[in-house]
């Protein structure tokens, strides 16, 4: 038995049911809050554009407001719009995203027996797991309405997690002059669901730091398939005594598309900046960097290169110093997977399309359209660019990973690049240092 059959066996009839119900696109929210001690405040006047119910709004005790609204698509499972963020110091929000969700996890098998694409084929939605007030601490449990569920009588599930967690040091300086010393712990807000898929479940997490940084992250954990403990394929580990169980080796490719809409503008622009290093020069002391800049005018099919990074730019707004807002891509650890024409590379940028949601087995462009994100470059220009971003783990199972097995992390982040003039965090007796500035006499 596969790792993913397992849902068949558990959901029994329920499945079919679920399968010829299920519709492009259908979405839902969810009801009213589980209430929680220390939940996220709910401001409606200066909260993001949606009903109370879908609402999501959290001040960190470091200043920083984060507000959104909330869904669950019938595919794709949590999506979150009208991303803003408010430091201390801002007067008004500062929009971020349009929306983010997941855009696909792809599970190929090394052994070319199994292939799965878990978001379209595998009912990822349908398997949102109920959480244990322990899974949430000191957060809100939302109840989420879960569309074509695998029990139609019972469609809600409590889970939805918004809590906030310490991060450990967000900065620390000792003032030479005054040996004062200045640190500060970060705090971040979480949003996170659990998902079901066969025998794996997925918690997709969504951390929204005080310093204005969004971490994207899916962590795989549950149970090795037992189904896949098959000495004979030659490309399995050893599990349990000796040389008998072998389990299969696998892909999880991981994709995520985010709609940009930096100060309320979906008009961003792209950048990518590349640095080049360059051996002595006569009378220098060390090498040199020259870094470049090009802008990305068309649809980019784009790979991670030492001294490769990309941002997005607003188009409208700019902070307190001149400069325009910005947010750079920071990747995280990836392997990336060759055997599928999608997953040759990092980082996708494409021109919005509202049928284009899914990184491959896309059902929502109807007969005739491409299915997957590399046929989607095609050479458009980009007036409204969304990312999608790849991360790649070649899982090969090891001892320690039964029973349960521990949670593996993949994702990237987006940090902020000139979104405030200085440090949204800085102290207000360091504010005057912005820019050159001498030690007070």
């Amino acid at each position: 038995m596969p790792e993913h059959s397992i849902s068949r066996a558990r959901r029994g009839a329920a499945v079919g049911l679920a399968l010829a119900a299920l519709t492009a696109g259908t979405t839902t929210a969810g009801a009213a809050a589980t209430a929680a001690p220390a939940g996220p405040k709910s401001t409606a006047a200066a909260a993001a554009d949606c009903s109370a119910a879908y609402r999501i709004e959290q001040k960190l005790s470091t200043g920083t407001t984060w507000r959104m609204c909330w869904r669950y698509d019938g595919r794709a499972g949590l999506v979150l719009e009208k991303i803003s963020y408010q430091p201390k110091g801002e007067t008004k929000p500062i929009k971020v995203l349009n929306s983010a969700r997941l855009g696909q996890i792809h599970v190929p098998y090394d052994d070319g027996k199994h292939e799965y694409d878990d978001l379209t084929g595998q009912n990822f939605a349908q398997g949102l797991m109920n959480l244990a007030p322990g899974e949430c601490p000191g957060g809100t449990i939302k109840t989420v309405k879960v569309p074509d569920a695998f029990d139609p009588a019972h469609p809600d599930v409590k889970g939805l997690c918004t809590t906030t967690r310490s991060r450990g040091h967000a900065y620390r300086m000792q003032d030479y002059g005054s040996n004062r010393l200045y640190q500060a712990q970060g705090k971040d807000f979480l949003v996170y669901t659990v998902n079901q898929v066969g025998w794996y479940e997925y918690i997709t997490e969504w951390r929204f730091q005080d310093d204005g940084t969004v971490d994207m992250n899916v962590g795989a954990t549950g149970s090795l398939s037992w189904g896949d403990y098959n000495a004979g394929d030659g490309r399995g580990w050893p599990i349990g005594k000796g040389a008998k169980d072998y389990s299969t080796s696998h892909s999880h490719n991981v994709f995520w598309r985010l709609d940009f809409g930096l100060d309320g503008s979906s008009g961003s622009k792209v950048e990518q900046y590349d640095s080049a290093v360059s051996a002595p020069a006569r009378r220098q002391e060390g090498p040199t960097t020259k870094t470049t800049r090009t802008r990305i005018t068309k649809e980019l099919a784009g790979d991670l290169k030492t001294y490769r990074w990309w941002r997005v730019v607003s188009a409208t707004g700019k902070n307190k110093d001149g400069h325009a807002r910005s947010y750079e891509i920071v990747p995280g650890p990836t392997t990336k997977y060759l055997g599928r024409a999608f997953t040759k590379h990092d980082l996708y940028v494409t021109q919005y399309d509202k049928c284009e949601l899914f990184a491959s087995n896309n059902p929502s462009c109807g007969r005739g359209r491409p299915t997957s994100v590399d046929k989607w470059v095609g050479g458009q220009t980009l007036t409204h660019p969304v990312v999608w971003m790849n991360v790649g783990f070649h899982h090969i199972a090891r001892d320690e990973d039964q029973q349960p097995m521990p949670v593996h992390w993949q994702g990237f982040a987006i940090a902020p690049r000139d979104v405030t003039a200085m440090n949204p965090l800085t102290p207000s007796d360091l504010a005057w240092q912005n820019g050159h500035w001498e030690p007070r006499s």
